[in-house]
């Protein structure tokens, strides 16, 4: 089946936004519109897997739902171009997911590292929904017939899953989708588009970690709704270690803290690493760190303040998520209605 190339990426709505979701996610969105025809969902049925009881309850769901659009809306993704939806509005998600449920096997699910990581030692006790969402990611994918899904090093396995599980409903229903007029396969095997420089956001404080809103302090993320003081503050706290900058890549090795700032600011400015250390190396971190202060400032403060004065326009942002999830629907009711006469089941 021929398709066009297309993609799809979403953003989880947890709250607290922070720089790792806009350098390593929301930016890459923003410069694809350009090149695919993008879907860009907030996947408001995945916020809930890890436990219905502590996942922060109906009203802040809903207001994360419409921070994340804000930002979507701020970084510069345009509704109009692009198609801008809430999950949970679509609901071919849901059903192509219990379908992947059919088509999936136990041993793929149990190879995932994500689940491993989030269960921890209390598996028994984890929810079905954190066992078997990457098979609704897949669908999430599919349901469009996603050709490309950007993502970073940590997320490949699901795009792996993504292509197995696509690969097997080929195989399984073959002599259906060609009997159907689709030829000798209905879904794509979609290709990851591996992120740049900073695609993968550590830590201001621990350079080994990843950014996270989970952890405890703040001054290890910076939010994208931080004020210029903050930002300000933040990155001149980050640590750091007492060399100098090097002068080369390969002086990172070994430094992580060093390398994150060097990526951040590559990723800010749309320069190389190499051509960062180029100007800054061999420099101090002081004078590097204003540098970035500066840059951050410049880059993220007029995103911080387009998503307040978005957030505080509740009816704008859900009137963008209404179209953006009647396009959605449009083009996944073609391809559940597809998909059951492919299966055989009778509509």
């Amino acid at each position: 089946m021929n398709v066009q190339q297309r993609v799809f990426s979403g953003v989880q709505p947890t709250g607290n936004l922070h720089l790792g979701n806009y350098l390593g996610a929301i930016k890459r969105f923003a410069e694809l519109q350009d090149s695919f025809d993008c879907l860009y969902c907030v996947v408001d049925m995945h916020a809930i897997t890890p436990d219905m009881r502590v996942w922060g309850g109906p009203a802040e769901l809903s207001r994360n739902i419409r921070e994340v659009t804000a930002a979507y809306l701020a970084a510069g993704i345009d509704p109009q171009k692009n198609i801008i939806f809430n999950q949970s509005q679509v609901s071919g998600h849901a059903e192509l997911a219990w379908v992947f449920n059919c088509v999936a096997r136990l041993g793929w699910l149990n190879r995932m590292t994500q689940f491993k990581e989030k269960a921890g030692k209390d598996r028994e006790n984890a929810s079905v929904g954190l066992y078997a969402y990457p098979n609704l990611m897949a669908a999430d994918i599919l349901l469009y017939h996603a050709t490309h899904v950007p993502v970073g090093e940590d997320q490949k396995q699901h795009i792996e899953l993504t292509r197995d599980i696509a690969q097997k409903f080929n195989n399984d229903f073959a002599e259906s989708i060609a009997s159907n007029g689709f030829g000798e396969s209905y879904f794509p095997l979609t290709e990851p588009l591996i992120g740049g420089p900073a695609a993968r956001v550590m830590s201001l404080r621990d350079g080994s970690k990843k950014m996270s809103k989970s952890d405890p302090s703040d001054l290890s993320r910076i939010n994208l709704t931080d004020d210029a003081d903050a930002v300000a503050s933040k990155i001149r706290k980050a640590k750091t270690d007492p060399e100098p900058l090097p002068t080369e890549l390969d002086g990172l090795k070994g430094r992580p803290e060093a390398e994150n700032l060097v990526g951040i600011y590559a990723a800010l400015s749309g320069a190389s690493k190499e051509e960062v250390l180029e100007s800054y190396g061999g420099g101090q971190f002081s004078t590097f760190k204003g540098a970035l202060v500066e840059l951050a400032v410049e880059r993220l403060g007029p995103i911080g303040n387009e998503m307040k004065r978005l957030v505080a326009d509740p009816g704008h942002i859900d009137a963008v998520l209404r179209d953006g999830a009647a396009r959605a629907r449009a083009i996944a009711e073609v391809t559940m209605a597809q998909v059951k006469d492919i299966v055989g089941f009778v509509r």
